[in-house]
Parts: C-alpha cells; sequence; structure tokens
C-alpha cells in the first residue's frame, strides 16, 4: 500500500501553490506502508489531495511532489516531461549545448540533464530520482539518441538522502573531452571532472553580453575553464584568465588554442590574493570580471560569503580604471539579489569612487525560475560603470 502522507494545518499551501518540497517537521501523519523512495501520495491536513512525489525518510525533505493528477512515474511519463522540457529548450533556439531539464523548474525535482553536443550529463539528488536513473536513462536515449550519457552525481547534497557521491558512465562511451559550440566559440568541456557537470551553461547568455564591456585590458577572475576569457577576448586587446586551479587553466589555454586566440594569458592564484596585488602595486583594467563559486552553500554561510563578496568587488572597483566596467556574477540563491546589491552599495562607498549600474541579468532561459520556488532563482549578474 502506498504511503498517504498528511500535512500539518495551514502547511499545504505552499505546496498547492507550486513549491515541490514537503519538509518531515510538515507532516501529521503518515498512513500506509511501502519501501523508501516510493511514490507516496500527499494530502492536506483535511484529507484534500495535493500531489505525489518520491519519499524519503532519511531526507528532511521528506517528499518531492511532481505529479498533481492521476498519473504514475512509468516510462510514458518520463518520456513526456523529458520531452516537454527539451522542446522548450528547442522553441528558444538552443541546440548545441543547454540544459535539458532543470529539476523543480522543469517538475522533475532532483533531475538535472545538461547537454554537450553528442553527449548528456545527468545528476540525480534524491533518493528517488537515484532509484529510476535506469528508466530516466533509458528515456534519454530514445529521445535524444546520444553517443554517451555520463552521471555527475558527484554533489554533497546526495548525503543528505543517504546516497554516496558518484561518477559513472550510464550509456555508450564518453570522452575525457567534448567539443561544444557557444557564441559561436569552441569550447573542450570535461564532463568527467569538471565544474558542475563539467561547464557552467547557465552564463551562455551573459558572457556574450559581457563582450561589449570588454575593450582594451580585461582581467577574469575565477576564470575556470574560460567562458568570460574566450568571449571577451574576441573585442578585447588582452586578456588575463585568473583562477587557482592550474587545471582550469590548463583547459583556457587549450581552449584558447583551439579558436587561434593569441590576446589571452593565463595565471595561476588566489584571486583574493592577485587583486590585493595588483591594487598594491597600482595596476589597473578597462575591465573586470569576478564570477566566484557560491560562497555559500547553506543559509548559515551568508555573513562570511557577504564579506568575501565585498573583499574582492571592493579591490575589483579599486584596480578599474575611470569609465571601466566591473562585472560581478553569485551563483548562490541564499546570496540573494537584494543582499547582494546592498554588498555592492558599501563597497562602492568603500573604495571612494562613483559607481553606476549598467545591466544587471540573471541566469540564462534554459534554466527557467517558478516563481513559487525561490531556490530555482539564483544567478546574479551585474555590469557596473566606475567613474
Amino acid at each position: 500500500m502506498a504511503y498517504k502522507v498528511y500535512l500539518k494545518k495551514g502547511e499545504e499551501k505552499r505546496i498547492i501553490a507550486g513549491h515541490s518540497w514537503v519538509y518531515a517537521n510538515e507532516v501529521a501523519k503518515i498512513d500506509g506502508k511501502d519501501k523508501n523512495g516510493s511514490l507516496a501520495e500527499v494530502y492536506s491536513f483535511d484529507g484534500r489531495f495535493i500531489g505525489k512525489g518520491y519519499i524519503n525518510h532519511a531526507s528532511k525533505i521528506l517528499v518531492r511532489v511532481f505529479i498533481r493528477g492521476n498519473e504514475t512515474d512509468d516510462e510514458s511519463f518520463y518520456i513526456k516531461r523529458l520531452k516537454a522540457a527539451n522542446d522548450y529548450r528547442i522553441k528558444l533556439g538552443y541546440n548545441n549545448c543547454y540544459r535539458v531539464v532543470f529539476a523543480e523548474a522543469d517538475g522533475l525535482p532532483a533531475l538535472i540533464v545538461d547537454k554537450y553536443g553528442d553527449y548528456l550529463a545527468v545528476q540525480c539528488l534524491s533518493l528517488g530520482i537515484d532509484m529510476r536513473k535506469k528508466l530516466i536513462c533509458d528515456c534519454l536515449v530514445k529521445l535524444f539518441s546520444p553517443k554517451g550519457i555520463f552521471e555527475r552525481s558527484d554533489v554533497s547534497v546526495r548525503k543528505k538522502e543517504g546516497l554516496p557521491e558518484i561518477k559513472q558512465v550510464l550509456y555508450g562511451e564518453v570522452p575525457d573531452y567534448v567539443e561544444i559550440t557557444e557564441n559561436g566559440l569552441k569550447m573542450l568541456v570535461d564532463i568527467k571532472n569538471g565544474q558542475k557537470t563539467g561547464y557552467f551553461l547557465d552564463q551562455k547568455e551573459n558572457r556574450f553580453a559581457a563582450r561589449k564591456y570588454c575593450n582594451g585590458e580585461v582581467l577574469d577572475c575565477f576564470c575556470n575553464s574560460g567562458g568570460f576569457s574566450l568571449n571577451a577576448s574576441t573585442v578585447a586587446e588582452k586578456v588575463i584568465s585568473c583562477d587557482i586551479s592550474e587545471l582550469a587553466l590548463k583547459n583556457v589555454r587549450d581552449n584558447a588554442a583551439l579558436n587561434n586566440i593569441k590576446n589571452l594569458e593565463t595565471l595561476c592564484g588566489d584571486v583574493f590574493e592577485v587583486l590585493r596585488t595588483f591594487k598594491k602595486e597600482k595596476r589597473q583594467f578597462d575591465t573586470v570580471i569576478l564570477d566566484p563559486p557560491a560562497f555559500c552553500k547553506t543559509a548559515d554561510e551568508v555573513k562570511d560569503a557577504y564579506r568575501g563578496y565585498k573583499d574582492i568587488n571592493l579591490t575589483a572597483m579599486k584596480i578599474v580604471k575611470s569609465g571601466g566596467f566591473l562585472i560581478t556574477c553569485s551563483c548562490s540563491h541564499y546570496m540573494t539579489a537584494t543582499l547582494f546589491e546592498k554588498m555592492l552599495i558599501e563597497a562602492a562607498k568603500e573604495s571612494g569612487r562613483t559607481v553606476r549600474y549598467v545591466e544587471i541579468k540573471t541566469q540564462a532561459p534554459d534554466h527557467p525560475a517558478l516563481l513559487s520556488a525561490e531556490e530555482t532563482q539564483y544567478l546574479k549578474f551585474i555590469v557596473l560603470q566606475v567613474i
């Protein structure tokens, strides 16, 4: 008999509005008995059916609701959901590299699917999805006929689900590097070991938008595999790509060579220290790009993250030439847009420079955000001019 989960009085409002997560402390009682990870029915306190989702007694998120009607999670269901998600991206013009499935935003909580040319990368972030990854993989093969599918479930959030971190080939064969085309540039993506599922697809449009602010000499900090650097190099006189990872910088150099780019050099170092050194040396740039990894992954880390963001942005403002630009980003949803802008205002005041907003953007359209789930809205991309 399937689990029937009854919520405490009033706790159904957020779920009915479209949010997926049912927390264990919101539950009044559970009837029935089934195996962990099975499809459970969720009801309001007074017995109204709300939806169905996978249950995990080991997680604070007890159920992730993704079915609101009489459907069941069979192959035809997954084919329908996956096709709808991909059709949306195709309609927007995506073809070579893009996020196919963005978890809750596509009605498939805890599932990430990214497309890199003829290959797919997937993340299974909950017990229920993990138990069905063969079914999901079979559906992806039917829909995309990929040369290979690689699982990048090597993320710490799986521990909260009682799952180990794992990386493995799920289908076909997957090379160490996959070549994609982004904004007219060729990029080598390390699906097996690169950040996230190999590449930061959510900044694709923002990287192209950055080109108009990258005349002169550009410093790209936390450059990773060089997405912003290569886009900047198409218009800049010179680009310095800085990262603490020599492996990332090798990827930058390989990508530059792939595109016959000659005006780019790499610098290995801690960005915090590199920025302070440039400030001490009175070295200035026409444009500085800051695209750091998430400084906070939990609410408890926000205060420390705020200080970190302020540190790099304040120093960056001081090394931008008068009339130049600071392109600054945050990919943590805990660092809200309001909080991020507050930090920038404080940094501008302390920098002694006059700073103005030029452009504000968010994640790419293949990473849509649900109004009912603030967690799906996370990326901040802000262009500032330093007078």
